[in-house]
């Protein structure tokens, strides 16, 4: 009976009138609530999703709900054009499959709201007999709480949305203000992320390391590879100011150190087309502490985009070949993440101005070991468990209220 009712929607007056009663059983087992598969990394919950969205960003969403349909009616057209070119079809065809999920929620609100016009009309209309329209009535309230949720997935898939999140990411770890010190964290660092990206089911491969005296990193560089990597990780580029007492420090007295970190969307070949005469690549021997970490062949790679300045050195492995390929691989991403600054801000951010200077003042996280506390000053938070932090555990409870605050200045830009 339920299940014929929200079938028929407007039409579901005939039905009701050729169903038989439901049994008391029946009735006692409602149906499941279907829930759609959400691919964003905020989860809403149930008490969220049975709120109204405001009226002022209903109306909005209507409006661009029926841009969205005018630009997909425009494109199927297009499509279908036996004239249009390759070039246009190809256009036409990807922009349509980015619209698709959209189109599909909005099909189905549709449908839902047309739905419940119909038992509206049922509930008021006093013609009809008491146990029907109660079951309508019944109908109509599960039919209002879907049309919620529908509302919800929609409008979230409507916000601003940076086309860089499902990408892989490159992470670069630099000692800053603190000497050997820094250079140690700067390792727990690297490591922490290694760690995280592991829980996460991403696979995480070392680029580039430089150690310091003391075995700690002057700098480190990995790409991490995994849906939606670079928009989880994207908020982690800043400097991470340390507190600790050093292992070189003899009177127990401790230290402030600081580590910038950036994280960078990777890109492909087709993103960032790097020609040869921008580029100057030199080629040196490798160095580090001695021993096997020394070549004696001109294995290590620098290369310098001449336009932008960027410079990036290799010397992790022992192939000439396979240096010049990973520094490619860094210089690209370099360059993606400038010009994706550039656009999403409208002005040219460099990279060094994203990440600061390495200096203690600015930070965007503080690690104070003597106290076990991890705090994020953008947001607030504080964690009182460093290990798990630092074992990559709960790095998710900054992560997660970052992407929250995305989130709501999205909506604020979306409602304004």
């Amino acid at each position: 009976m339920q299940h014929h009712l929200r079938r028929c929607g407007g039409g579901a007056l005939a039905a009701l009138r050729r169903l038989r009663p439901i049994s008391s059983a029946a009735a006692a087992s409602p149906p499941a609530t279907w829930r759609r598969p959400c691919p964003l990394p905020r989860v809403y919950s149930t008490a969220e999703m049975s709120q109204q969205l405001p009226a002022n960003l209903v109306g909005v969403m209507e409006q661009r709900m029926k841009l969205i349909e005018q630009r997909s009616a425009y494109l199927q057209q297009q499509i279908n054009q036996p004239a249009a070119s390759p070039e246009e079809y190809s256009r036409a065809n990807k922009e349509l499959r980015k619209l698709e999920s959209t189109m599909e929620l909005i099909k189905e609100l549709r449908s839902k709201q047309e739905e419940i016009v119909g038992l509206k009309s049922l509930v008021t209309n006093a013609c009809e007999e008491k146990d029907m329209r109660e079951m309508a009535a019944e109908e109509l309230l599960e039919a209002v709480e879907v049309e919620k949720q529908l509302q919800h997935e929609l409008f979230r898939s409507l916000l601003p949305k940076d086309e860089a999140d499902e990408r892989d990411c490159i992470l670069e770890v630099r000692a800053g203000t603190g000497g050997e010190e820094a250079s140690l964290f700067a390792m727990d660092v690297f490591r922490m992320y290694e760690k995280y990206a592991q829980k996460n089911g991403w696979k995480f491969d070392v680029i580039d390391i430089m150690e310091s005296a003391v075995k700690g990193y002057k700098e480190a560089s990995g790409t991490i590879s995994g849906p939606g990597a670079f928009g989880k990780l994207k908020f982690e580029s800043g400097i991470h100011r340390v507190q600790r007492v050093p292992v070189t420090e003899k009177s127990g007295r401790v230290h402030t150190s600081a580590v910038s970190v950036a994280v960078l969307p990777q890109a492909d070949e087709v993103d960032v087309q790097l020609r040869n005469e921008d580029l100057r690549i030199d080629t040196y021997r490798s160095g580090g502490a001695g021993g096997q970490s020394v070549n004696t062949t001109d294995s290590a790679v620098r290369i310098t985009h001449i336009p932008t300045g960027t410079v990036v050195a290799i010397q992790d492995e022992r192939s000439q070949h396979m240096n010049k390929a990973k520094a490619l691989k860094v210089l690209r991403a370099r360059l993606y993440e400038i010009e994706r600054q550039r656009l999403h801000m409208d002005r040219s951010k460099l990279r060094s101005e994203q990440i600061g200077s390495g200096d203690r003042s600015e930070r965007i996280r503080t690690y104070n070991f003597p106290q076990g506390r991890v705090t994020d000053h953008r947001v607030g938070i504080t964690h009182h468990s460093i290990t798990d932090v630092m074992e990559g555990e709960n790095l998710d409870v900054f992560i997660d209220a970052l992407l929250l605050q995305e989130e709501m200045d999205a909506i604020a830009s979306f409602a304004a």
